[in-house]
């Protein structure tokens, strides 16, 4: 469950701000093993409702997450549409879904402890 390439932590988050380490400040980021990017919801088609989707967290998975964790956003807004679940539990990865901080907590924990975790945040509504 440990990764050769450490997720990168998460140095701060504000109300539509994240910062990172290695890479760029952005609102909305994707992280995983070894790296990241700006998350653009366009890419998918990704709304508030239905929320997060298969495509959102494949990314993740095929760089090496074992573990995903889903942020609902400051205000509780942003859902995980149930074929995402699905589609984790087929797989066997283990997800947490909370509100954004708690999400980064948790994120910044495992990624301490070495393990191969990525991440999906919102940091808004």
């Amino acid at each position: 469950m440990s990764t050769q390439n450490p997720s990168p932590s998460v140095k701060s988050i504000e109300w539509g701000k994240m910062e990172v380490e290695g890479l760029a400040s952005g609102k909305d980021m994707k992280l995983w093993p070894g790296g990241g990017r700006k998350w653009d919801w366009k890419e998918t088609g990704t709304s508030h409702n239905p929320g997060i989707q298969v495509a959102d967290v494949e990314e993740l998975i095929d760089r090496g997450a074992s573990v995903v964790v889903l942020s609902r956003g400051m205000k509780l807004v942003l859902k995980t549409c149930p074929e995402t679940l699905e589609y984790l539990e087929r797989r066997g990865i283990r997800y947490e879904i909370e509100e954004t901080n708690e999400a980064v907590r948790i994120y910044n924990e495992l990624a301490r402890r070495g393990v191969a975790v990525g991440g999906l945040f919102h940091s808004t509504c």
